[in-house]
């Protein structure tokens, strides 16, 4: 069903149709959402907020439909749309027919002021009529060009308004039905209904009338609808609710200077979600997006100071040291982009105001020293939710790494290195308090030898930096990625240990609140949770001392 049919349903109905003025796609809606049975797209409103200038046919007919289509799209009851004088002559007027069918307006309304037309309201305006046989020929012509039948025409006087009498008034609304008009809207700003009232004693009844109650705002729909109106169009009381709601929402939060003081006046962030239809568009994302196309959020744990890389961090986080040209933070950035992850969280804490880079969202965890690797990631809780990638400010990989994660379809996978057995099997140099792992289904020394990683699961029994070194099958290298999952399960994990080892030590740290991200991750293992490994070797780097940086500098191209 079109919207010019649903309108025309609508006026065969018993009773009045109400109709409020919206001056944009969300006003529409709310209207919509209120159960009122149609838009009147107001063009005083839309003057005032769309350009902030009066309603003096400065916005053009282009420039208003714009926003018509937009209100069209918005809601589901029909949209009339007021369009002043026809935007010119009677061939104007034909195209602005066209133009509103093939937006899927409803019907329009045109006025017999004189272009360009001034707002009925404002005082101290001349007020000038066309001659009545060139309004009705405007309506003719508007017949004329209509494609649909249902469209519908309303054909508006402003003889009261321009003090021309009742008689006139009534002159001119004949005059404009018998030239094929569908309904007559005679306008008036009378501060009361009585002169209206009058003149609809007086009318024949050959087409509806509309009404639109401004000035006379103490009338009911009740009296309105007794008195013959057939139509009821409320046309400016939103865009002047709003404007009272920002000023005093303005005023408040100038005076207070936090933006939460306004929180008891002002809708919260999740209605405005729901009127938008992001509810809609998560629902589209889960049934119609390829699996690996949904969100990803990185989240980058980089709060923590190390006094052996002083003084290369007197004055910035490790995150920002330069290596080439390039900060560790800006290339695990970079990465992340490379991989179509833009969604980016970042909990900072040493030196946190020297890192401001756009478009990510930061946290702070201000008890940096005295908390561990678990308290600083759940600073930026709000972010574990849906697939997340979590990483170590202090590491240097290469994207290849990054992409094999993605591939992952673990509920909880983390990056290990299979180059630690190697290098520990032959004695050579390893990191300073690696994170060990230990799988349930280790490789062979001979697949390590020839740096194959073998196929299969890759299950995940123990980590963390006190596991045996002969018990010990890779390395941690401080990435990881939860499934929607593997994120809700670490955060029960995390609120339920954080109950439970108040006054305890927490697997390798000595309290809680000193947790390391591995325990967090062994305490994921000890509850049941699969956590497996997806295993690399080498196409990293961590940057936690000086000879490390001084590595980074000799190993890394550009």
């Amino acid at each position: 069903m079109t919207n010019a049919v649903k309108l025309r349903t609508a006026l065969k109905k018993p009773g009045a149709i109400k109709i409020v003025g919206a001056h944009d796609a969300l006003s529409a809606r709310l209207i919509e959402r209120a159960g009122f049975d149609g838009i009147w797209a107001s063009g005083f409103a839309i003057s005032a907020s769309m350009k902030c200038i009066p309603d003096a046919s400065f916005i053009d007919s282009s420039e208003q439909l714009a926003i018509e289509r937009n209100i069209v799209e918005a809601v589901s009851i029909p949209v009339i749309a007021d369009c002043d004088t026809g935007y010119g002559n009677a061939l104007n007027v034909m195209r602005t027919v066209n133009d509103r069918e093939r937006a899927g307006v409803a019907g329009i309304c045109i006025e017999d002021n004189v272009y360009p037309k001034r707002c009925s309201f404002y005082a101290g305006v001349r007020r000038e009529l066309i001659p009545i046989e060139e309004h009705c020929s405007k309506i003719k012509a508007a017949k004329a060009a209509q494609l649909f039948p249902e469209f519908v025409i309303i054909a508006r006087t402003e003889a009261l308004i321009a003090g021309w009498g009742q008689e006139e008034a009534l002159k001119r609304a004949s005059a404009y039905a018998e030239a094929g008009a569908d309904a007559v809207l005679i306008h008036s700003k009378s501060k009361k209904f009585d002169e209206l009232r009058t003149v609809y004693r007086a009318w024949s009844g050959r087409v509806p009338l509309v009404v639109v109650p401004t000035i006379f705002d103490q009338t009911t729909a009740a009296e309105l609808e007794e008195a013959g109106a057939k139509i009821i169009i409320y046309a400016n009381q939103p865009v002047r609710a709003a404007i009272r709601s920002m000023q005093d929402t303005l005023a408040l939060i100038k005076n207070d200077t936090r933006p939460g003081a306004a929180n008891s006046i002002i809708v919260s962030l999740p209605e405005v979600y729901d009127i938008v239809g992001v509810p809609q568009m998560e629902q589209d994302e889960r049934d119609f997006l390829p699996v690996g196309g949904e969100k990803i959020t990185a989240v980058i744990a980089a709060a923590g100071f190390e006094k052996q890389l002083l003084p290369l961090i007197e004055d910035k986080p490790k995150c920002l040291l330069d290596i080439k040209g390039k900060t560790i933070l800006d290339r695990q950035v970079t990465a992340l982009n490379e991989c179509n992850i833009k969604e980016i969280a970042l909990v900072r804490g040493y030196k946190k105001e020297a890192i401001s880079l756009p478009n990510i969202r930061y946290y702070d965890n201000d008890r940096y020293e005295t908390t561990g690797e678990a308290f600083s990631l759940f600073c930026a809780e709000n972010e574990l939710k849906g697939r997340t990638i979590i990483l170590y400010g202090d590491i240097i990989f290469d994207q290849a790494v990054l992409e094999k994660l993605l591939k992952s379809p673990a509920d909880i996978a983390l990056v290990v290195d299979l180059a630690w057995l190697d290098q520990e099997q032959r004695n050579l140099p390893t990191h300073l308090n690696p994170d060990l792992v230990a799988l349930a289904n280790p490789p062979s020394k001979a697949h390590v030898s020839r740096f194959v990683i073998p196929e299969g699961e890759h299950r995940i029994v123990k980590i963390g930096q006190q596991i045996p070194r002969e018990q010990a099958h890779a390395e941690f290298i401080g990435m990881a990625m939860f499934s929607e999952k593997g994120t809700q399960a670490l955060r029960d994990s995390y609120r339920a240990a954080q109950e439970k080892y108040k006054t305890a030590g927490f697997h390798e740290a000595g309290s809680f609140i000193k947790a390391s991200f591995t325990d967090m991750i062994q305490e994921l293992i000890d509850r049941g949770h699969r956590v497996d490994a997806v295993p690399i070797f080498k196409g990293w780097m961590e940057v936690d001392s000086f000879e490390e940086y001084q590595k980074a500098w000799a190993n890394i191209r550009q």
